[in-house]
């Protein structure tokens, strides 16, 4: 295959960013270090995850809090806890108009884009595009796709007409963070995972050969997967076309890798991706396989562990749980409404805040946590909560401190669940799971 550019991206000035990366969500800034632990039992089986603190404008918006938190903690972890390996701090789904923020505390930026995805641009653009690439008009083998790449010069017009101009403003706002910190001291993800229709892997390929044209140093892209990546519960879609979709993007990259002089180390990013369980093995079987790396976002899954520790130390720990619930319940369509699109709560399983204040411990814990084959788990409660966190944002220190007094209770389930739960199916498998939190 040729190409009329000679791409040297993968020289160009970054850090470098490890084969298995794992972003983790602390909203409240208190979980660092039984996060950090959890990376820490993988490397005692050989394998080095390097935690990703990741936190969106969105989130420090409602939370209430600076950039310069996350870093704190996650540096506070790090030293305590004598970690030698390298770590992150994410400034998550940034745009034009957030990013100046996130400059100081942070050295990894996913840009988002998503919604410049489909805005248009002059013929003229896409005929240079094309013209540039005459590759991308000839077969391309993948024998992971299962069929030859052959796109049409109509087909390869119309990808390119709905993705240029997003790839261009990723290019615009990558030069604007180098300009600003110098490109050698950060980690550059592309999202375009919040849209509404999951790329296919000649889109994906097109997409890559864009962000080559903006050179950037690409380490990380978050394409959008068939299925529904709900927030906090399990993947929803056809298992087996997903695993059909991961392998071909994995394929795509290894080839843009080669073609365009990408990066060695990009790999493909899994948004959303906290307890999506049932497609955990084949992540780990692909990656097995391929050799490939990957990173992982765990969202706000370790709030709601916050909460189960809470409600198992009891007490006040478990009233102030209840509390938060009871005030989720009276003001769900404003804590639902900015995560409609990724969330599916049924109304008629939403336990009334009364029937809550008489659980006990381990009812609340039973019902929140994500364990499927437990009759008590109730994925409704589980959804409304994992969005409910403005409300303990509102109750400022008084929750904080309830974090602190209940600390034990909570960084056991934090371990426990990044550990058991994520780590273990997704970078260990089940057959090298012996040293098991449970």
């Amino acid at each position: 295959m040729t190409s009329s550019k000679s791409y040297s991206l993968a020289t160009l000035s970054r850090i470098p960013l490890s084969k298995y990366s794992f972003g983790v969500g602390d909203r409240f800034a208190h979980q660092a270090r039984p996060q950090l632990k959890a990376c820490m039992m993988a490397a005692t089986h050989g394998v080095e995850i390097v935690p990703v603190w990741n936190k969106s404008n969105r989130e420090h918006l409602i939370i209430g809090s600076e950039p310069s938190s996350v870093r704190a903690a996650a540096e506070t972890a790090v030293r305590e806890l004598g970690w030698k390996k390298s770590f992150h701090v994410d400034a998550d789904h940034v745009t034009l108009q957030t990013v100046d923020r996130f400059l100081n505390a942070c050295d990894f930026y996913t840009i988002d884009v998503a919604e410049a995805i489909g805005k248009p641009v002059a013929q003229s653009e896409v005929d240079a595009f094309i013209h540039r690439h005459p590759e991308l008009l000839e077969r391309i083998d993948l024998p992971a796709v299962g069929s030859p790449l052959q796109l049409t010069r109509g087909t390869l017009a119309r990808i390119v007409g709905k993705y240029l101009f997003a790839t261009k403003q990723a290019g615009q706002i990558y030069r604007h963070i180098a300009e600003a910190k110098g490109a050698s001291s950060f980690v550059t993800e592309v999202s375009m995972d919040e849209t509404d229709s999951p790329q296919t892997p000649a889109e994906l390929l097109v997409i890559l050969a864009a962000l080559a044209d903006q050179e950037i140093p690409l380490q990380t892209v978050a394409p959008k997967f068939t299925g529904r990546f709900n927030k906090g519960v399990d993947y929803v879609g056809d298992t087996a076309q997903f695993d059909r979709e991961f392998r071909s993007d994995l394929a795509v990259i290894a080839h843009a890798i080669s073609a365009y002089g990408l990066p060695a180390e990009l790999k493909l990013s899994v948004h959303s991706g906290s307890d999506k369980f049932s497609i955990y093995p084949l992540i780990h079987r692909a990656l097995r396989e391929t050799g490939a790396g990957i990173h992982v976002k765990t969202a706000g899954t370790t709030w709601l562990e916050e909460l189960i520790g809470l409600a198992e130390a009891g007490g006040d720990g478990l009233a102030l749980a209840k509390e938060i619930y009871s005030e989720a319940f009276a003001h769900r369509d404003e804590l639902c409404a900015p995560y409609a699109a990724v969330i599916d709560i049924d109304p008629a399983r939403l336990p009334q805040p009364e029937q809550v204040d008489r659980w006990n411990s381990e009812q609340y814990a039973n019902a929140l946590r994500h364990n499927q084959k437990c009759p008590e788990y109730n994925s409704s409660f589980r959804q409304l909560l994992h969005v409910g966190y403005k409300i303990a944002a509102k109750m400022g220190d008084r929750y904080l401190g309830m974090l602190e007094a209940c600390e034990s209770s909570i960084s056991r389930n934090v371990i426990a669940n990044l550990y058991d739960r994520h780590i273990v199916p997704i970078f260990l498998g089940a057959e090298r799971a012996a040293g098991s939190t449970k």
